[in-house]
């Protein structure tokens, strides 16, 4: 695997704590160590290695949507009224202060942004949207409502192997 400007390779120990910790952030570094056949001082040396250069760049907790009363997702589609660098600002600096918004994502393609959004109901959901509209440059907007969540994951694909050179 490219070093990627930081002068280090990962090899298969980094490769597999990485998908380690990415499955359970809470795993102590003597279980760790254990899974990945190291004795704990140089695994944690590793660890805090991946973090300094960037490959694990936080470790959060996974909370359940509908327990905490936002079960209805939805995907909006936003087109704005001009594609200039002053109204991609100001409409990213305003969605960034909206809870409701999980992932806002500037596209290439027949609109703007692609929003995913948690709510509680359609209640909400259409208070959400009322304040979607008043977003500077907001010109149109289009939602899925999701009806299944049929795959979700947060994981990003790890080699078992490091690439060849």
């Amino acid at each position: 695997m490219a070093d990627r400007g930081n002068g280090h390779r990962l090899d298969r120990i980094d490769l597999n704590i990485l998908r380690l910790v990415q499955q359970d952030g809470r795993l102590s570094n003597v279980e760790l160590a254990r899974q990945v056949n190291l004795s704990p001082t140089p695994c944690l040396e590793r660890v805090r290695r991946l973090e300094r250069e960037g490959y694990i760049r936080r470790y959060v907790a996974l909370l359940d949507p509908e327990r905490l009363d936002r079960a209805l997702m939805a995907f909006v589609e936003v087109r704005l009224d001009r594609t200039s660098p002053d109204v991609f600002r100001l409409f990213a600096e305003a969605v960034s202060h909206l809870d409701e918004i999980q992932e806002c994502h500037m596209v290439a393609g027949g609109f703007d942004y692609l929003i995913k959004v948690r709510v509680a109901d359609m209640a909400a959901y259409r208070a959400f949207l009322e304040q979607m509209a008043s977003l500077p440059g907001v010109a149109q907007t289009h939602t899925y409502m999701v009806m299944e969540e049929v795959k979700s994951t947060h994981a990003m694909p790890v080699p078992r192997e490091p690439a060849r050179s």
